[in-house]
C-alpha cells in the first residue's frame, strides 16, 4: 500500500509541489480538503502560493535557479543532467525544509505542474509516493513538459488526448499509472471553444496538420528542427488551448 487509512487514519500529510499557477493544486484540494497539505514551489512568488495562502497552506519557496547558476560552463544549454550534483542537493535542501516543517515525511508527493526533473536521489526518497499529474498520454511515450505532449499526439495523427497520473520512477514519465482521464477529441474540443469566442483555432490546426504533411513529420523532434516560427506558436496555441 501506498498509504494505509486504517493503520494511519483518512487524514494525510500531502506535499504538493508547484512551478505556476496553482490549477492542479487548487483541484486537488476542492477534492480532499480534510487532508494536511503543504506547498513547495521552486518559483517563489508564481500563482500557486497565492492560493496556497487562500487556503491557510503552510508554503515553502526555495528557487533552484541559485543552485544551477554555475552549470553552464558544465554542461550544454537545456541539457544539465538529471543527477547532477547540483540537481541533488538543490532536492536534498528541499526536504530538509519540507520534512522539518512537517517534522516527518509526508505521505504522499503530489507534483501538481512542477517544471523540475526529480534526481534518482529522491525518487529513492519517497518511492512510492511521488505522484505526477501529467498532460499527455504515457503509454504511447508522450512525455515532455507543458503543451508538448498534446504536440506529439497531433504529429502522430491522433483523434484524442488524454492525461495520466503514474507514480514516479526513475524514467522519464514512465513510472506505473493509476489513472487517465477520459480522451477528449482534439477536432470537438477546438470547436467548442471556438464557439465560446477563441478564433481560429480550427484552421491553426489545419496550418499545422498541413505542414506536418507537406514535410512527412510524424514526431517531435523533427517538428523542432523543420518548423518555423509562426507554425511552432501555432501550434503552441493549439496545445495550451486543449
Amino acid at each position: 500500500m501506498i498509504y494505509d487509512p486504517v493503520k494511519s487514519g483518512s487524514r494525510m500529510t500531502i506535499a504538493v509541489f508547484v512551478s505556476g499557477s496553482g490549477t492542479n493544486y487548487r483541484e486537488i484540494v476542492a477534492r480532499g480538503r480534510d487532508h494536511s497539505y503543504i506547498v513547495f514551489t521552486n518559483r517563489p512568488g508564481c500563482g500557486a502560493v497565492a492560493i496556497a495562502r487562500e487556503n491557510k497552506h503552510e508554503v515553502i519557496e526555495l528557487s533552484h535557479l541559485p543552485y544551477l547558476k554555475d552549470v553552464s560552463h558544465k554542461y550544454p544549454p537545456g541539457n544539465v543532467p538529471r543527477n547532477c550534483p547540483e540537481r541533488v542537493k538543490y532536492e536534498q535542501d528541499v526536504c530538509r525544509l519540507l520534512e522539518s516543517r512537517v517534522q516527518r515525511e509526508p505521505d504522499l508527493i503530489c507534483l501538481a505542474g512542477y517544471d523540475q526533473w526529480l534526481s534518482d536521489w529522491m525518487v529513492d526518497r519517497y518511492y512510492p509516493r511521488i505522484l505526477n499529474v501529467h498532460p499527455g498520454d504515457t503509454t504511447k511515450g508522450y512525455f515532455g513538459l507543458y503543451w508538448v505532449p498534446s504536440a506529439k499526439a497531433i504529429l502522430a495523427g491522433d483523434e484524442i488526448v488524454r492525461s495520466t497520473l503514474f507514480l514516479v520512477d526513475k524514467g522519464e514519465d514512465s513510472g506505473p499509472i493509476l489513472v487517465q482521464s477520459r480522451p477528449v477529441n482534439i477536432i470537438q474540443a477546438l470547436g467548442e471553444l471556438e464557439a465560446k469566442g477563441n478564433s481560429g483555432l480550427l484552421a491553426g490546426l489545419d496550418k499545422v496538420t498541413g505542414f506536418a504533411r507537406a514535410k512527412s513529420i510524424s514526431d517531435w523532434s523533427s517538428f523542432e528542427q523543420s518548423a518555423g516560427v509562426e507554425i511552432r506558436g501555432l501550434m503552441k496555441n493549439e496545445c495550451k488551448n486543449l
